[in-house]
């Protein structure tokens, strides 16, 4: 919760974009990561290790970034069938 605090005194100060940070577009998925164009203000280290705990041997990565923004991390829906009757 720190490091979030201070992602977004980052963006307060004007040191991160408001809308292109690593806050706002986190989860960094590996296919992001590992892609070979990075357009985004902040290097791929920082979206990949966050903080200081977080490093290779220990990292998981997420499968997929956010669906939805935060209406999707939220609500999700299941897609799987209903269990027949036993």
């Amino acid at each position: 919760m720190i490091n979030i605090r201070q992602e977004i005194a980052d963006i307060e100060n004007g040191i991160s974009d408001q809308e292109i940070n690593p806050l706002k577009l986190s989860p960094h998925t590996q296919r992001v990561v590992c892609s070979s164009t990075w357009d985004r203000p902040y290097s791929r280290e920082k979206a990949a290790f966050p903080a200081d705990f977080v490093r290779p041997e220990t990292k998981l990565w997420p499968n997929v970034g956010r669906i939805d923004d935060a209406y999707g991390d939220t609500n999700l829906v299941c897609t799987a069938r209903p269990s027949p009757p036993t």
